[in-house]
């Protein structure tokens, strides 16, 4: 969720859910296990399942926050794969000042409500629960170091080429190197200095690139090349590009 409130009031209530936010302007007020807490733009709210809290804006120009809620057991299946341990981290503090912990829950919400890849989302979403438990839990879990992680990550290379344009997941991966999403993830990325999710989308760019030079029509070109529609794909192809996919086409 991404809102901004001034009058509204939170009544006491909790959530069956791991709750992580992310004040972006103002202040809000709340009280949580007994303490009045307040978070301001930049810092990070993170509530334990069944967490009572309530919530108000501190100042009268009130506040813009986003927020998630991850259950308990997505949770757990990514810190069994990451530390091989099926513990549940609980956070002792519900208000955090940490930049790189919240860059890494506002990534998440973007690209969860962006309309990026399936394999995006999963790298957002496995990277801001590494985040929150490495820098915000209770104890910090000892992350298991990958094997193999040259040939590991030349196998997901492979199969990235052959089914580039296929709405892949972070688990599909997984499963076809029989490893876990996060050794896919930081073995790839060590071996070729991008996530996966960045490696398809590059192949994507390079096959709407090639059609835009054969005179496809961008919507077209966006469509076979596995971008959600005309829009997406010229966000990218400008991102790398520096110009537009019409501009591409007609320079040809």
């Amino acid at each position: 969720m991404h809102a901004h409130f001034e009058a509204h009031t939170y009544a006491p209530h909790s959530h069956d859910a791991y709750s992580f936010g992310v004040t972006e302007m103002g202040a809000q007020a709340f009280t949580c296990r007994g303490e009045q807490r307040t978070s301001v733009a930049g810092m990070v709210m993170a509530f334990n399942p069944d967490d009572p809290h309530d919530g108000h804006a501190a100042t009268e120009d009130g506040f813009t926050y986003r927020i998630v809620h991850i259950g308990p057991s997505l949770v757990g299946d990514l810190l069994t794969e990451l530390t091989g341990s099926p513990t549940l981290p609980l956070f002792a503090d519900p208000v955090l000042h940490d930049p790189v912990l919240a860059q890494a829950l506002l990534r998440f919400h973007r690209v969860a409500s962006g309309g990026g890849s399936t394999l995006a989302r999963d790298e957002a979403l496995a990277g801001a629960v590494a985040a929150m438990v490495g820098r915000g839990a209770r104890s910090t879990p000892t992350i298991r170091a990958v094997d193999g992680g040259q040939h590991l990550a030349a196998l997901v290379r492979s199969a990235l080429q052959d089914r580039y344009l296929e709405d892949l997941s972070a688990a599909t991966l997984a499963s076809l190197t029989g490893t876990s999403r996060f050794a896919v993830y930081r073995a790839f990325r060590a071996a070729y200095g991008m996530s996966p999710s960045g490696y398809q989308r590059l192949l994507r760019l390079r096959a709407a690139r090639n059609l835009l030079a054969d005179g496809v029509a961008p919507a077209e070109a966006a469509s076979l090349s596995g971008f959600a529609d005309q829009a997406h794909l010229t966000r990218w192809f400008r991102r790398c590009y520096g110009i537009t996919p019409g501009t591409y086409r007609s320079a040809g």
